[in-house]
């Protein structure tokens, strides 16, 4: 019996999916928005999202808090979630990225988006 799988595979194993996604988040939480396809942004969007829900939470910078978002970034990016990116969302729940459709890449013909995190 077919069985409804949670995502997209990219033609990549688990394990390098895992860093792939990894690499996008980081350059997302690092610069703020990236250039990519819009398949890979709507796929690491409920990932942010979940990273930023998280971070927001009651409590601080509770160190539990802290070990969650550690399994997916350095220490350093943890600090910037922590410290600078969440608390600009304190007030909100969810929404905290936008995803801009862009024209389709000249290459292959791949659809273009930037995803963004909202100020």
């Amino acid at each position: 019996m077919r069985k409804r799988t949670k995502g997209k595979k990219f033609n990549r194993k688990r394990d390098q999916r895992k860093a792939f996604f990894k690499a996008l988040l980081r350059g997302l939480a690092l610069h703020g928005k990236i250039k990519t396809t819009e398949s890979r942004a709507k796929e690491i969007r409920p990932l942010m999202e979940k990273f930023i829900t998280i971070a927001n939470k009651k409590d601080g910078n509770d160190l539990a808090k802290r070990r969650m978002l550690a399994r997916s970034f350095s220490p350093e990016l943890v600090k910037k979630i922590m410290a600078e990116i969440a608390p600009k969302y304190k007030e909100g729940n969810g929404g905290y990225t936008r995803i801009t459709k862009l024209g389709q890449r000249t290459s292959d013909g791949a659809r273009m988006a930037i995803i963004e995190l909202i100020n």
